[in-house]
C-alpha cells in the first residue's frame, strides 16, 4: 500500500530522528518518512526524485540547519533554485533560536521556523502539531503542468 504522503527529514541527530520517526508512527496519518543525516545526502535525494517523472517530491521536509557537510541554508537555497522543486514545503527545524538564522531561512523562502525544544515530549507534540497543520489543514497550489 502506498502511503498518502511522503516526508523528508534532513536530520544528525540520531535521537532526534528516533524521536519524529516515533511521532509520525503514532499518528493516524499514512507517512512515509525518509531520514537525510546530511545536506548532501538529502539533496541527491530530492534530485534523483526530480529528475524521476515516475517518482514525486516528497509532500514536506524537515531541515535541521546545523548539518555536516552542505548545511541546512545551503539545501534550502538549492531547493528555492531547483525548477522541479521550489514550491516544496520547507519547515525548518532546529536547535537555534537566534534571530539571524530566523532572518536568513524566511529571506530563503522557508515555510516555517521553529526551534526545538528541550523537552523530548513536547518535540513528539510539536511533530504532531506540524504532521496535522500540513497535512490535514494547509492547501496548496497544484503542481505546474
Amino acid at each position: 500500500m502506498t502511503p498518502s504522503s511522503e516526508v523528508l527529514l534532513v536530520e544528525d541527530n540520531p535521537g532526534d530522528v528516533r524521536l519524529i520517526q516515533e511521532a509520525f508512527s503514532e499518528s493516524e496519518g499514512d507517512h512515509a518518512l525518509h531520514v537525510a543525516a546530511t545536506g548532501g545526502d538529502a539533496l541527491e535525494w530530492l534530485n534523483e526524485r526530480a529528475r524521476d517523472p515516475d517518482r514525486s517530491n516528497p509532500d514536506l521536509v524537515l531541515l535541521d540547519l546545523n548539518l555536516p557537510g552542505t548545511d541546512g541554508y545551503d539545501v534550502l537555497e538549492a531547493i528555492r533554485g531547483h525548477s522541479k522543486l521550489r514550491r516544496l514545503p520547507v519547515v525548518v527545524l532546529t536547535s537555534s533560536n537566534a534571530s539571524e538564522d530566523v532572518e536568513k531561512c524566511y529571506r530563503t523562502h522557508a515555510n516555517a521556523y521553529l526551534t526545538k525544544p528541550i523537552d523530548t515530549g513536547v518535540l513528539v507534540s510539536m511533530v504532531r502539531v506540524i504532521e496535522r497543520f500540513w497535512f490535514e489543514h494547509a492547501r496548496l497550489p497544484p503542481e505546474p503542468q
